[in-house]
């Protein structure tokens, strides 16, 4: 009964207005006030900040300062080579697999639509479909900037309006088509294992999705769908390495990841998994395939 008033009862709360008094607190520099509420998040979700570049809560002089802090510049190192994509996010995998043609399973009896989620544009969606896809979810505890896992190049950026639901576990399980309800940024690169799509899902009380080459794109990106395409190659284009930071959620939410079809295969990966920025997350799926195509048979 408490799982089904906590799921119904976010149809009626009024998401947009809460979320953006909360992200006006949120940036706020309220002194006392902000310290105290670092000080009572980093205990009630037990925040570690030995690896924060900051630790001490005094430093931080908003609270979104605190939520999209640094971190140390050791704390997640990057791992692999050219052939080897990393996890793009501190977080929980909460599904992963193939996109079956347009559909992308979500949890037990929900699947969503790949091309609604990239902002109902099948020429985008093209790409994708029997593909693959990761979904990870951000804890309130977790580091809250999104970075590469492929060196790419910026091609799309799309902004899509929409619902502000919760994206933890229990309404991910319990609301159909919920990322592709929620308010979301899509960025769209090209990369060495082909095309790859990163959305970032906005979520009840997230008060701002940044990216680094537009500033903050919500709020207030408006009522209708945007979209924005940029030059690859030229001073204006935007190319970003590996393991570089790539976006930030003030107060969390979930990304999900989309391959093209052949491209990557997952490496080791399981719903419920913990994942860290920079560990092994797939691996060039052609280049693997090349690789073992050209060694040389055992002698018997």
């Amino acid at each position: 009964m408490l799982d089904w008033l906590k799921v119904n009862l976010q149809y009626l709360l009024p998401k947009h207005l809460v979320s953006r008094l909360i992200g006006k607190l949120a940036s706020a520099r309220a002194g006392k006030l902000t310290t105290w509420l670092i000080k009572l998040f980093i205990k009630h979700y037990k925040v570690d900040m030995h690896e924060a570049l900051y630790s001490q809560p005094e430093h931080y002089k908003t609270f979104n300062d605190f939520f999209t802090r640094p971190l140390q510049p050791d704390a997640r190192p990057i791992e692999g080579d050219e052939n080897t994509l990393v996890h793009p996010v501190d977080g929980a995998v909460s599904q992963f697999g193939d996109i079956l043609d347009d559909s992308i399973f979500q949890a037990k009896g929900h699947n969503y639509s790949l091309t609604t989620l990239l902002g109902g544009k099948p020429e985008l969606a093209k790409p994708f479909k029997g593909g693959k896809f990761a979904t990870v979810y951000l804890a309130p505890r977790d580091y809250h900037r999104i970075h590469m896992p492929v060196d790419g190049t910026l091609t799309d950026m799309i902004y899509v309006p929409g619902e502000l639901f919760s994206v933890n576990p229990l309404t991910a399980s319990n609301i159909p088509g919920l990322f592709a309800r929620n308010e979301r940024v899509v960025a769209l690169f090209d990369t060495p294992v082909g095309k790859m799509a990163m959305v970032l899902v906005g979520a009840t009380i997230v008060a701002s999705i940044e990216t680094i080459w537009a500033g903050t794109v919500t709020p207030p990106a408006g009522k209708n769908v945007q979209h924005w395409q940029y030059d690859t190659e030229g001073e204006h284009s935007v190319h970003i390495k590996k393991g570089d930071e790539l976006g930030r959620f003030k107060l969390g939410s979930t990304i999900v990841a989309c391959f093209e079809p052949g491209a990557i295969e997952f490496e080791d990966l399981s719903a419920g998994q913990v994942t860290r920025l920079g560990e092994h997350f797939a691996y060039n799926a052609q280049t693997m395939s090349a690789n073992t195509d050209t060694q040389e048979p055992e002698s018997v």
